[in-house]
């Protein structure tokens, strides 16, 4: 196969490929399968599909579990499903495929786009995943197409999330602050009531 048949193909998602920098990685098993190969003995894959929402959008979920399973090359062993921000570094679905990966209970994880692994830093959890001796195979190169509704979720969540943290940060110091105030106060007699009290008994004693 010619190397500028294989991008081809790759840019309109008919074989599966990985990007390592600025280099496509792909899998011998899908060319094979691509070509007309047999499925490859041993080959287990889990699939991964994420969407932003916590609600709605399971067609989207379902779109892109049907889209993986169409192009599978081996035995699809488990899907992990997510519907949280790919800004989130703990999300349920990831959590639990990480840890099955460990357990080395596939050989492959396939998502339709980079970005469903991960918003940013999908190149440490596809370290993480080679370390268990897991490939991480993407669908489609470029990013998920009309995806700016997600990114500004995305977005929104992010800045939520700081805004958050910075409201807190500002509640626990006026807490500390009041705390400070009334230990002064406690501590510091009130002259002026003393003194006030002590002349109305004197006057009362002359009377």
């Amino acid at each position: 196969m010619h190397p500028g048949t294989l991008r081809l193909w790759a840019n309109e998602g008919r074989v599966p490929v990985v990007w390592v920098g600025r280099e496509r990685r792909f899998s011998s098993e899908a060319l094979d399968a691509l070509t007309g190969g047999p499925v490859v003995a041993g080959r287990r894959e889990a699939l991964y599909v994420r969407v932003s929402g916590t609600s709605g959008q399971e067609s989207s979920l379902t779109a892109q579990e049907a889209e993986l399973r169409a192009s599978a090359s081996g035995v699809v062993v488990a899907v992990f499903r997510d519907r949280a921000s790919g800004l989130r570094e703990s999300r349920p679905g990831l959590d639990r495929l990480l840890k099955r990966a460990a357990k080395g209970e596939f050989t492959h994880v396939r998502v339709t786009h980079g970005d469903r692994l991960a918003r940013f830093g999908a190149g440490w959890l596809i370290q993480v995943l080679d370390h268990h001796r897991v490939t991480v195979e993407v669908l489609h190169a470029q990013g998920v197409a009309g995806g700016m509704e997600e990114l500004l979720d995305d977005f929104m969540s992010l800045v939520a999330t700081f805004a958050g943290r910075m409201y807190g940060m500002r509640s626990r110091e006026a807490r500390r602050r009041l705390l400070a105030e009334a230990g002064g106060r406690v501590e510091k007699p009130v002259l002026g009531a003393g003194a006030g009290a002590g002349a109305g008994v004197a006057g009362d004693g002359r009377g």
